[in-house]
């Protein structure tokens, strides 16, 4: 028989991104939590994951077992709720940068208010950095945004590069000043940008503030400037500034869950395990 609290520590680590992280959010020590896994895999006999110094990545069993582990969690917690009949009440407020206002999570966080009358489910999309400023104030529960270098703990769903998005103009040379185009404070690629500009040494002028990723693309696919941007918004008509044209690279955006500390813990914990499954993800492994 398998432990549910082996699956638990199974489901963590996987969706922590490793063994340090799921540790914290269990409150176990990092031992324990290798023990829980080494545990499962002698119940299960088979390897789940595959360890080296710099990463982790599930096996093929590892990745069927994950399946039958949520679905196993789950039921446990709908039993306990069902047979305590204790009623969900009061609201939860989710903040969204707009890579995340998608239907696939908003129909999760509908169906998620839908099975548990009483709960209000309420979204505010916007920047990440100011939605994490709400967050922090109390006015906003969970988090889905992207960041840059930056220091706020949250479970990590993918990396992303970020790019230089240009026209397509093949053998144009750049501006000077570099004409930019930028969403408004507190965007984190506008504040890497601005940065890695200034240690370079290069010269550039805003000349355009947008409110929304369609307009952020629109401003470089027209030529009109150049956008720091995720590279899977580089559409037909924009590229990727070669690294030839001597702009400074720029790191990665990592897209990741934010919770408060703060609120109904246990309501918390199901609803980001709600997004967690419907949120597309693309690459998450250690950090």
């Amino acid at each position: 028989m398998l432990e549910l609290v082996l699956l638990r520590t199974f489901v963590a680590v996987f969706d922590e991104g490793g063994f340090s992280r799921a540790a914290a959010r269990l409150n176990l020590t990092q031992s324990a939590v290798s023990g829980h896994l080494r545990r499962l895999e002698e119940q299960v006999r088979k390897p789940l994951l595959n360890r080296t110094t710099r990463s982790l990545e599930m096996t093929p069993d590892g990745e069927r077992l994950l399946a039958y582990a949520r679905a196993m969690l789950a039921l446990n917690r709908d039993a306990l709720a069902d047979l305590a009949q204790a009623p969900f009440h009061g609201r939860v407020r989710v903040g969204l940068s707009e890579d995340f206002a998608q239907v696939s999570i908003l129909r999760a966080l509908q169906a998620f208010g839908a099975d548990r009358p009483g709960l209000q489910v309420e979204v505010q999309v916007g920047i990440p950095g100011a939605l994490l400023s709400k967050m922090k104030e109390g006015n906003i529960e969970l988090v889905l945004g992207s960041q840059c270098e930056g220091e706020e703990m949250g479970r990590l769903l993918w990396r992303e590069p970020l790019v230089w998005a240009w026209a397509d103009h093949t053998g144009v040379d750049l501006p000077d000043p570099l004409p930019l185009a930028v969403l408004p404070e507190p965007c984190p690629y506008r504040e890497v940008a601005l940065e890695r500009l200034a240690k370079a040494g290069i010269s550039q002028r805003t000349v355009m503030i947008c409110t929304s990723n369609a307009s952020l693309r629109a401003a470089a696919i027209s030529g009109f400037a150049v956008a720091p941007m995720i590279a899977s918004q580089l559409r037909s008509g924009l590229v990727m500034i070669p690294k030839s044209y001597g702009l400074p690279e720029l790191p990665e955006a990592e897209f990741r869950l934010f919770a408060a500390s703060n609120g109904d813990t246990s309501v918390l914990e199901e609803l980001a395990e709600a997004i967690m499954n419907a949120v597309p993800r693309r690459h998450a492994g250690e950090e």
